[in-house]
């Protein structure tokens, strides 16, 4: 059971400065005393937004005194190069959010989510916030969950669209990757190791600098990537400094995702492309003119031996050349191709490279599953070891079931995603079984590339998302 507090206060209303004369001398005087007190005197946050041909802008803030602020923001509409000269041209409208346990720190946590939130939303093209600020700890940090469940429970009555449901927010692959995330102790060590090495070499004008991350699928790697990448921009634009940072990974979802962070952060309007591939990135830049800091995301999917348009022998090497630090996330347990085989040796001493500077780093807490640790030893038996333990006991939520037919663990997974806590179970093979991107099943009487055991047999789900429209993959 959630923590029981009061709902929150939420107003919407056109976001002009006439519209705030009104409700701060008519409609705040008609309230209650409660929501007077409440948005006159407390903390408060805030969002402008302004829809266009179906996409949303939107800037996030919090403020002890709202109508101060929101008149300052409205001073600045004058400055075509900021979002504020959009108010008034874009018919926007202001959500006030007001509650009875806000405090500074408490309204800079929802500020956050509610920014984290924002740029996972389909329909948002840009957020306008510079950086968030995640708080440690202060009262009542303990009820930050059930007030934001209810504040966003109040915006979705408001606008469906532009609030939707949480769980579609969370299943998003822009909200798992997004650098908003707020970061564990051992994320920020690293954070602020990387940023303190990126600086001392821009300084010293240094290259060829290497910081090897090592982490298992799920202890934080993405994020710290995503986050680090996005703090150093942050920093550059408060500086008014220069800065060429890029984000290069060797998967074309993961691409996609980092690409949509950086649109919608307005990274790509203001310095271009920021995001590549690797293969892409090594043609288009030499080691002469390096770009200050490259990051690579899930390393382990380099190239180690020349394929098509790469023609050399290692990427990471060829992109260490090419930069003046490089920060990547390697996994060796994730590698799957022989192309991206990465002989011991080899790997060794790239990460003897990094320890030697000072410079290697190892995330080993388990964020994506929250379990114990009998389970967690019993997982990583059965797929690192290949040893089959006796299942755990059930703690912590997880339950551990063996079928002895691919039928009944079908039936189990969709009876699981009918229920709502559930709902994203899914059936996962390895490729042991055959499949092709680039051709089709020499069987002609075959639609798809599919799992065969027995008479059981499903596609793969790459078969059957070519056949869906764009509407039909975001349902």
């Amino acid at each position: 059971m959630g923590i029981h507090v009061a709902p929150p206060i939420i107003k919407n209303i056109k976001d002009s400065r006439d519209a705030l004369d009104f409700f701060e001398m008519v409609s705040l005087p008609a309230e209650d005393e409660r929501t007077q007190e409440i948005i006159r005197n407390f903390p408060t946050v805030y969002i402008h937004n302004w829809e266009e041909d179906g996409e949303y802008e939107v800037y996030v803030g919090e403020s002890n005194d709202i109508f101060k602020r929101t008149r300052q923001h409205y001073d600045l509409s004058f400055d075509r190069s900021r979002w504020q000269s959009r108010l008034a041209e874009k018919n926007a409208s202001l959500f006030i959010i007001g509650h009875e346990h806000f405090n500074k720190s408490l309204t800079l946590d929802i500020e956050n989510r509610l920014m984290h939130y924002m740029m996972s939303v389909e329909c948002v093209k840009h957020l306008h916030n510079l950086r968030d600020n995640p708080q440690a700890s202060y009262y009542p940090m303990e009820e930050l969950d059930e007030i934001f469940g209810k504040i966003w429970k109040g915006l979705r009555k408001e606008n469906g669209i532009l609030f939707p449901a949480e769980s579609a927010i969370k299943d998003s692959a822009i909200y798992k990757a997004s650098p908003l995330h707020k970061l564990t102790k051992d994320q920020e060590r690293a954070k602020d190791l990387i940023i303190e090495k990126v600086a001392k070499a821009r300084k010293s004008g240094e290259a060829k600098q290497l910081i090897f991350i090592d982490g298992e699928a799920g202890t934080g790697k993405t994020v710290l990537n995503s986050s680090t990448f996005y703090e150093l921009y942050c920093m550059a634009e408060e500086n008014n400094k220069d800065l060429n940072c890029q984000l290069l990974v060797n998967h074309d979802e993961q691409i996609t995702v980092y690409e949509q962070i950086a649109e919608k952060l307005g990274l790509t309007g203001k310095y271009g492309k920021v995001v590549s591939k690797p293969t892409a990135f090594i043609n288009s830049h030499s080691e002469d003119e390096p770009v200050d800091v490259a990051f690579v995301d899930e390393a382990h999917l380099l190239l180690t031996q020349g394929k098509q348009s790469y023609r050399g022998k290692n990427q990471l090497k060829d992109i260490i050349d090419r930069a003046r630090v490089t920060i990547v996330m390697f996994d060796e347990n994730q590698i799957l191709t022989a192309e991206q085989f990465w002989e011991a040796q080899i790997l060794e001493g790239f990460r003897n490279q990094a320890k030697r500077s000072g410079n290697h780093i190892v995330l080993d807490k388990q964020l994506r599953m929250q379990v114990d640790e009998e389970t967690m030893d019993w997982i990583d038996a059965f797929t690192k070891r290949r040893e089959l333990k006796k299942i755990p006991r059930i703690i912590g939520g997880y339950s551990i079931k063996i079928f002895d037919e691919p039928e009944l663990l079908d039936l189990e997974i969709q009876k699981r995603a009918k229920e709502s806590d559930s709902m994203l179970s899914r059936i996962i093979a390895t490729y042991d079984w055959e499949y092709s991107s680039g051709r089709k099943p020499e069987d002609r009487l075959m639609k798809y590339w599919e799992v065969f055991i027995g008479n059981w047999h499903k596609p793969w789900n790459r078969e059957l998302e070519a056949d869906l429209s764009r509407q039909e993959k975001e349902d």
